[in-house]
């Protein structure tokens, strides 16, 4: 896995985020730099984390989605008569 990147446009829009989690409840005023390292630090430190989770969250849906095509087909079967 590569390292975790955000758009400009994201980081941005994460750091606005975290300055107001901050401010709203920690009552504390933090500027963007600040906000932006501490982004940096947690995509560095934890983000693998999330990350694996949301891996493994599509590897179950795909799990559950496979199951349903493969219900979907057999519900395609034609009876035959096998019976003398």
């Amino acid at each position: 896995m590569s390292e975790i990147k955000f758009s400009p446009e994201e980081k941005q829009q994460i750091a606005q985020k975290v300055k107001l989690y901050f401010r709203e409840e920690l009552d504390q005023e933090i500027g963007g730099f600040e906000a932006e390292f501490l982004i940096d630090f947690f995509a560095t430190e934890i983000g693998s984390y999330f990350y694996n989770r949301g891996v493994y969250d599509a590897q179950a849906l795909m799990a559950l989605k496979v199951d349903e095509i493969s219900g979907s087909i057999f519900d395609l079967e034609k009876p035959t008569d096998y019976q003398k």
